[in-house]
């Protein structure tokens, strides 16, 4: 007997579910489907591994160990992507609430009305520190915060107007990074149009299952490279 297939599948439930605390033998299919919803839910990450680990069980029960090493890569840099998509969104939403705070706070300012406590102003690390050095520059020189709070609201809405002018220019370099990385599989469908067996080729030969894994290797460091340039430039 293979074992190989069940200690993928128990692995991917001991990611899942967290056996300590929950009964297993009394669970039902949905039960363990809501677990997962929820876990998947409070942590992002476990969602992403536990993606990964299904994704290579289903490869492996498919085509073998060379698929499910192929399919649990390209599942990770999926998931990765999405991850980091959700991350920058959330960001970018906290971001605005703390600009749209600070221009609250200036308007408080100029009207006589001291600032909220409870006020999101200076989220995220430059906005902080600017904002605490303001109330320093006031105490100690007696200079209007009023114009300095409007002066970083200006900055930081500039620098996200600036962000993303850049994003739209490197949207054109992402596409392209994202449409070469597909070009394998048009190959492989093309072939499998001709008349010719890829996949059994790519998957149940050591030649081709060299050159399967190294063209994965190859491909995840390409599109990590084209997102760190992507990145900078963004940033």
């Amino acid at each position: 007997m293979n074992w190989g297939p069940v200690l993928f599948v128990a692995g991917a439930l001991a990611v899942v579910l967290p056996l300590g605390r929950v009964r297993v033998p009394r669970m039902s299919f949905v039960a363990v489907a809501r677990r997962a919803v929820v876990v998947a839910g409070q942590s992002p990450r476990q969602a992403l591994i536990a993606g990964v680990v299904a994704s290579a069980v289903l490869g492996l029960l498919v085509g073998g160990p060379v698929a499910a090493a192929m399919i649990g890569a390209y599942a990770a840099l999926g998931g990765r992507a999405l991850l980091r998509r959700s991350q920058r969104r959330r960001a970018a939403l906290e971001r605005t609430a703390a600009l749209d705070a600070l221009g609250a706070l200036a308007a408080d300012l100029r009207a006589g009305l001291p600032p909220v406590a409870s006020q999101p102003v200076g989220q995220g690390h430059r906005l902080r520190r600017l904002t605490a050095s303001v109330w320093r520059l006031a105490e100690r020189t007696g200079a209007p915060a009023a114009d300095l709070v409007e002066r970083i609201e200006a900055d930081g809405r500039a620098a996200d107007r600036a962000g993303a002018s850049a994003s739209a220019q490197a949207a054109g370099a992402q596409a392209t990074a994202l449409l070469l990385a597909a070009l394998p599989a048009a190959g492989i469908g093309m072939g499998a149009m001709m008349g010719a067996d890829p996949l059994r080729v790519l998957l149940h030969t050591p030649l081709g299952a060299a050159c399967g894994l190294v063209a994965v290797v190859l491909q995840t460091a390409g599109l990590l490279w084209a997102e760190r340039l992507i990145g900078g430039v963004t940033q």
